[in-house]
């Protein structure tokens, strides 16, 4: 997937997907989040980012 890198950031204006992103709350260890962190970064993008292929990779619906 397009990292959307090269596209002009216009708030409230979806880049990636066609929605934009809510900021949210999740609780996680420490653990948990560093490792987060790390395998974003080896993927080169953003914690939120990571999370929201990962889900949107794993989800059994199309929405």
């Amino acid at each position: 997937m397009s990292t959307g890198k090269g596209k002009k950031r216009i708030r409230e204006q979806p880049v990636l997907y066609d929605e934009p992103k809510k900021k949210r709350g999740v609780m996680l260890t420490d653990t948990a989040w560093y490792k987060i962190q790390e395998l974003a970064a080896l993927n080169s993008m953003s914690a939120s980012e990571y999370l929201e292929q990962m889900i949107r990779n794993h989800s059994m619906t199309d929405g």
